[in-house]
């Protein structure tokens, strides 16, 4: 095994190579970096000091002490993708002369449906923020976003000013693959925008057409883990007993437009996803355009769309 600098230089110049091939966002290059740390101590542990001395049983039993330590099928699926993606560079580069992975197939994982909330308590958790003071009013429209867009949780902490419409009622999203997707917005999360950016924003970001859409007291981005903290607490508040991860309201996004009747490309379009074979775990029934789906089956954009027919029958 090389120097511990030295090895650590390789290691960044794979992941460098692998973010500029794949478009990799920040987390996932930090998990692919701990994974490869966590593998060559594993290696140093056990007195190997050469990649070229790994061998197919050598990462048989890796992946072996993995669930002995209670690694998730996902995580492990996850390292193996990792591994074998280090272990084609060191090809390449010459420093290893033979692929320890010939004959390992990769983990398969049990598609089944992601956890997610119902309708009522996705209403539970969108009412728990105080709009009357300046943070509920923030953590009210993050969550209304959130929600009415099915976007990813670092996508949300990544907005800028500059990425949201309000006449025009869209967002304007770039996905960890770098592809720039547009997502329509229902009109009570446009309402809580608005109300967002003009009481509260300016409190925290002085240029009004610049900057972070959602910021902290300081002006500065979100991170991602004040982020969750802040849906934990409304979860809890809200009397949610699921555990709810950073990908719980996406995934009830998807959930609750597929099971109203929206069509799987449609929603697969706005969720920016590459493959449909999550969302084929649920309906799978036709659509129209983009636009029409997200009124006809968001729940927040059909309760919007009732209310004012109310409004126009009194």
């Amino acid at each position: 095994m090389r120097g511990g600098d030295e090895l650590e230089q390789v290691i960044a110049s794979f992941i460098s190579q692998l973010a500029d091939r794949k478009g990799l966002s920040e987390r996932t290059q930090e998990a692919y970096t701990r994974d490869l740390q966590q593998f060559v101590a594993y290696l140093q542990s056990r007195g190997i000091d050469d990649f070229n001395e790994v061998t197919r049983a050598g990462i048989l039993l890796y992946f072996s002490a993995l669930k002995e330590k209670g690694k998730s099928p996902a995580t492990i699926a996850r390292v193996t993708v990792t591994l074998r993606s280090f272990i084609h560079y060191l090809l390449q580069e010459r420093m290893i002369d033979h692929d320890p992975f010939l004959m390992i197939e990769s983990p398969r994982m049990d598609k089944t449906p992601p956890e997610t909330l119902t309708i009522e308590e996705t209403e539970a958790l969108l009412e728990m923020p105080d709009p009357d003071t300046p943070l509920g009013l923030r953590d009210k429209a993050m969550l209304e976003l959130l929600y009415a867009t099915g976007i990813r949780v670092s996508e949300l902490i990544s907005l800028e000013i500059s990425d949201i419409n309000l006449q025009l009622q869209f967002l304007r999203c770039a996905g960890e693959n770098r592809k720039e997707r547009i997502i329509p917005v229902g009109a009570i999360t446009i309402e809580w925008l608005d109300r967002y950016l003009k009481d509260c924003r300016p409190r925290w970001v002085k240029e009004a057409d610049r900057g972070p859409l959602f910021s902290n007291r300081q002006g500065g981005t979100l991170s991602r883990q004040g982020f969750w903290k802040i849906v934990k607490k409304y979860g809890a508040e809200a009397g949610i007993s699921k555990q709810i991860t950073p990908h719980t309201l996406r995934h009830s996004f998807a959930v609750h437009m597929l099971q109203g009747g929206a069509d799987v490309r449609a929603v697969q379009e706005m969720l920016g996803n590459q493959s449909a074979s999550t969302l084929q775990l649920y309906l799978n029934k036709s659509g129209g355009n983009l636009k029409s789906v997200y009124d006809s089956f968001h729940p927040r954009a059909k309760r919007q769309i009732e209310d004012q027919s109310i409004d126009t029958k009194e």
